[in-house]
């Protein structure tokens, strides 16, 4: 969360057992980082004396306390202290809980006077803790008769119309940092103050679906130098991997004891946040077909078929193109949900079949073309009868087109029919080796 790593001060407890101090440290009033803070008196009252021993043998003295109120106010929602938004509830330690960025807070301090006349070099001084804690033998060092701190119910937090203007800002500064950590903390801490603020969720998913798709080419090392083709490809391998041994998109950096955040770090934290982007901005469709992938990348089949039926019924006839995309990421949303649960009876295997089919139908593109036929190939090694020639001719259909598309290689190629699925299928029946020398021959 930005500012960053040993810059943030976030409050873990509640205020309540905070001392005064916490609250204006050091690092709440530099600028910068800090946007710094404005202090206002409220008004002050006379307390009972405060009385102590200026050693262990000696008599009790006394001197004058006073119960100071200051209100404390935050000028920046970007590095003012966050807490715990008020009223969450710790219900268990892998249940995050909302937070939120305090706004102003009124602290109470006890101010002891005519200090001089005992022996210390000021006359007034602070009273932020006790030198020693009251026990049940003896009071406290000194013993006064309120302490300092937070007054109840007086914080203020943050909101959404405090600072729209700020926010923005911070979105647009947060996409030009290079590092990765560095967005994602800005983006975070906007996302605490208004956590429906559409310009900072959508520069958040875009980049956390961009990252999972780079670590799965990290993993399988398989260049693809044309972009769009490389998104397509990604999403494949993950479409795959997530039906197998989904290691590396379930486990956790924290669970796993891990150095460095994995693919499943990302997906935790980004379907929450595409989740909220599709209620703001439902036109935004983009989004709408990531999230379908991250359900089915997360394993959740319903909620992705549901979302992409979703959005097909939502794209008009006359976007052809579109459609075909919905048409097949539909598809591998119903291919998931049997591939894992090894119901080969299931209807929605053969739905999935004739919605790619018809994908193929709609578009002229090479790489939707490609894309169409090859999910027709995978669906049928999950259906009861699988049919090994209509298999075989469907990936010689999709090899044809995916050769013609820019970055495209027979090694990358030969790569989409090794993965656990149709790895199987290709080495047990000779008449698949005709692809992968045919793949040679471009």
């Amino acid at each position: 969360m930005w500012p960053g790593r040993g810059a943030l001060v976030f409050f873990t407890e509640d205020l309540a057992s905070y001392t005064p101090s916490f609250f204006v440290m050091d690092l709440l009033g530099l600028s910068p980082p800090a946007g710094g803070l404005l202090v206002e008196p409220i008004d002050s009252k006379t307390l009972p004396a405060a009385s102590f021993r200026l050693r262990e043998d000696a008599p009790l003295v006394a001197a004058p306390a006073t119960l100071v109120r200051l209100r404390v106010t935050y000028k920046d929602p970007l590095t003012s202290p966050v807490t715990y938004a008020p009223g969450a509830y710790k219900w268990a330690n892998t249940v995050k809980r909302p937070r939120a960025a305090l706004k102003s807070i009124t602290l109470k301090w006890v101010v002891l006077s005519g200090l001089r006349k005992l022996g210390f070099p000021s006359d007034q001084a602070v009273v932020n803790r006790p030198v020693t804690a009251a026990t049940d033998n003896s009071p406290a060092v000194p013993f006064i008769t309120e302490t300092g701190g937070s007054v109840a119910n007086s914080a203020v937090w943050w909101g959404p119309t405090d600072a729209p203007g700020v926010l923005i800002a911070a979105v647009g500064r947060a996409t030009q940092f290079p590092d990765l950590r560095e967005r994602m903390a800005m983006l975070n801490r906007v996302l605490i103050v208004d956590p429906n603020q559409p310009e900072a969720l959508t520069a958040l998913t875009r980049d956390l679906y961009q990252e999972i798709l780079n670590d799965g080419a990290t993993t399988h090392k398989v260049p693809v130098s044309d972009a769009a083709l490389a998104v397509r490809f990604n999403e494949f391998y993950w479409n795959t991997y997530s039906q197998t041994t989904r290691m590396e998109i379930s486990l956790g950096m924290e669970m796993g004891g891990l150095s460095k955040p994995t693919p499943a770090d990302y997906l935790y934290r980004m379907i929450p946040a595409m989740e909220t982007l599709a209620q703001v901005r439902p036109e935004d469709l983009e989004n709408r077909f990531r999230l379908g992938n991250a359900y089915r990348w997360n394993n959740d089949q319903l909620a992705a078929i549901a979302t992409h039926e979703a959005l097909l019924q939502q794209i008009p006839p006359e976007r052809a193109t579109l459609r075909a995309r919905a048409l097949i990421e539909l598809a591998w949303s119903k291919i998931a949900k049997v591939a894992w649960n090894r119901i080969f009876d299931d209807p929605v295997i053969t739905e999935a079949y004739k919605e790619a089919e018809e994908a193929f139908k709609l578009t002229d593109r090479p790489v939707d073309k490609f894309a169409a036929a090859y999910t027709m190939a995978y669906s049928l090694v999950f259906t009861p009868n699988r049919d090994n020639r209509a298999m075989l001719e469907h990936l010689t259909e999709a090899r044809r087109w995916y050769l013609q598309v820019g970055g495209a290689s027979p090694d990358s190629w030969r790569y989409l029919l090794a993965n656990d699925t149709l790895k199987g299928v290709v080495e047990a029946d000779p008449a698949f080796q005709s692809l992968l020398a045919a793949g040679d021959q471009g």
